[in-house]
């Protein structure tokens, strides 16, 4: 049995840890309120603006299609993979990695597969296993539309100039503080809605079609990509928020057991030293 000075050390380093994870999970529930209420707002929006204009594209002749629209050979993939800047989220991160890992050596085996990392736990793993083409880790200290906005229009032109065939995003789409949905969208080309080639035939284009297609589809991607950054983002917070919540009750669990262990031992060591000196009186009268 460990001495009791080793049991007190113990009990003082998991209480420090359970006051650490207290606050982390505190800290994670007040950003987690807001960041909820930002992905629930837009979400409606981008959904219904994502459907119009997948519907829209349905609805084009193959020859008029929007360039966004391209489908060709898939030789060359990217990926854009989200992750957060900082661990202490559960599988929030690894979920992710092993999304991408997948892609690589399973949905897109025998392709070129290259990476935009969005946080850092991406970049560091993903540079060491493929091609990180760029990296936004700093995306999160400013998480504006605008800032996003700016990387879509860089995943838009290199799609538009045959750069890639295709980019996906994977990401965590948030559903509760306990439940992330591993998410891997298509991005480009979009994906025309099946059998929508005829549903906007009752309505009249002004200006025509094509226009308000070649208009629109920007703004839908840089959403589309903005909302799954939002959504990973109130995800992250929630996957702490839970992992430092078990956190904290296994510390809570180890320092009462740990307690019981020193109260034991102090309970031997007192009953001992009676028993010493019992015998040592024992000793002296005899």
């Amino acid at each position: 049995m460990a001495n009791l000075k080793e049991i007190r050390n113990r009990i003082a380093s998991v209480s420090s840890t359970m006051q650490i994870t207290s606050a982390m999970k505190m800290v994670s529930a007040a950003k987690l309120k807001k960041a909820q209420d930002a992905i629930t707002a837009m979400r409606p929006y981008a959904d219904k603006l994502t459907e119009l204009l997948q519907s829209l594209s349905a609805s084009l002749d193959g020859d008029s299609g929007s360039k966004f629209s391209d489908n060709r050979e898939v030789n060359k993939v990217l990926v854009v993979a989200i992750t957060s800047n900082r661990g202490l989220a559960g599988a929030f991160n690894s979920n992710i990695l092993k999304q991408c890992s997948i892609l690589i050596d399973e949905t897109y085996a025998g392709k070129q597969v290259d990476f935009v990392a969005i946080g850092k736990k991406a970049n560091d793993f993903l540079s060491k296993k493929s091609t990180v083409i760029s990296n936004h880790s700093e995306l999160y200290e400013d998480l504006t539309f605008d800032n996003v906005a700016a990387i879509a229009e860089d995943l838009m032109e290199k799609f538009t100039s045959v750069e890639y065939d295709r980019i996906d995003i994977v990401y965590n789409k948030f559903k509760n503080a306990a439940t992330q949905i591993i998410m891997t969208e298509q991005f480009l080309p979009i994906v025309p809605i099946e059998g929508a080639e005829g549903s906007s035939g009752d309505y009249i284009f002004e200006p025509s079609k094509i226009e308000i297609v070649e208009q629109l589809i920007p703004k839908s991607l840089k959403t589309q990509l903005y909302k799954g950054i939002r959504d990973s983002f109130a995800s992250e917070h929630g996957a702490r928020m839970t992992a430092m919540h078990k956190a904290t009750d296994n510390a809570t669990e180890l320092r009462d057991q740990l307690k019981l262990t020193y109260n034991k031992a102090r309970q031997a060591a007192i009953t001992n030293e009676i028993l010493e000196i019992v015998g040592g009186a024992e000793a002296l009268n005899n």
